[in-house]
This record gives structure tokens, sequence and C-alpha cells, in this order.
């Protein structure tokens, strides 16, 4: 098996997975449970991408001053404007910023 072809079937596999999910549950509401679950995913992932960038490839902590700066207005923007979108904008800046310094 080539890597390209490895690559295609991997994204191939991704698309479908999408898609069967979105074709099936187009004429579909979804129930308020539902609705209320999934208004938490954005925060999980954040949280999860957060935890996994301050961890090394030794499973160490690896946290300094970029890494708080950033954290530290990822909690600003997220109370001030509950926007995940200005809140990743905002820290990942910050972070990216202190991080070039």
């Amino acid at each position: 098996m080539t890597v390209l072809f490895a690559i295609a079937l991997a994204g191939l596999g991704t698309y479908l997975t999408r898609a069967v999910f979105i074709i099936a549950m187009a004429r579909r509401r979804f129930p308020p449970l539902v609705l209320r679950a999934l208004e938490h995913v954005a925060p999980a992932v954040l949280g999860s991408l957060v935890v996994s960038m301050l961890m090394s490839s030794a499973s160490a902590l690896s946290f300094g001053v970029a890494e708080a700066a950033g954290l530290l207005t990822a909690v600003l923007v997220a109370w001030r404007t509950r926007n995940h979108v200005y809140t990743l904008i905002a820290a990942m800046g910050v972070l990216w910023a202190l991080s070039a310094i």
C-alpha cells in the first residue's frame, strides 16, 4: 500500500463517516436534551486542546509565561464575550506573540 493510497483511504473514510451522519439526520429534529449537551462540546474541545498543549511528549507539565498569559487571556475573553471563536483567536494570538519574543 502506498502512502498516497493510505491518505486517500483515510480521507474517504473520514468524509463518509461525517456524510452518513449528516444525511441520516437531515430531516430530523434533535431532542432538547441533545441540543443542551451539544452546547458543551466547544468548551470541552477547547479544554482538551489546552491540556494537550501544556503536556510534553514525556507526559510532563510544560507551563511557562506565554502559556499562562494565553490561558488568562482565554478566561477573560470567554467570560466577557461568551464566544468560543473570539476566545481561541485572542488566546492563540497572545500565546504566539509571547512565544515569539
